[in-house]
């Protein structure tokens, strides 16, 4: 299934990561924000009827607040619709 958000919406997936440790104690899923996902589609940069550019692309890993967007699940895979300008930052290598 193919997704096209709408706006300056940005739908996101996450990457799959590990618990994190601190000795011997794992650290609940609450305690792990922000969250790192990779994006998978860009809306059409529409913001109240203006054009705007994306300062992200397509299979950016980027940070975006763990509480920010609408999560949802497609053919078993968790997606996050989010707004551009909920994304933090753009991690690069």
């Amino acid at each position: 299934m193919k997704l096209k958000p709408l706006f300056d919406r940005v739908v996101v997936k996450a990457l799959p990561d590990k618990p994190e440790k601190i000795g011997n104690i794992i650290l609940p899923e609450i305690t792990k924000a922000p969250e790192i996902c990779e994006v998978v589609a860009l809306g059409v940069g529409d913001v109240d009827g203006k054009a705007v550019n994306f300062s992200v692309k397509i299979g950016d890993k980027v940070i975006f607040n763990k509480y920010a967007g609408s999560e949802f699940k497609i053919d078993g895979v968790d997606y996050t619709i989010i707004k551009e300008k909920d994304i933090l930052a753009i991690l690069e290598k």
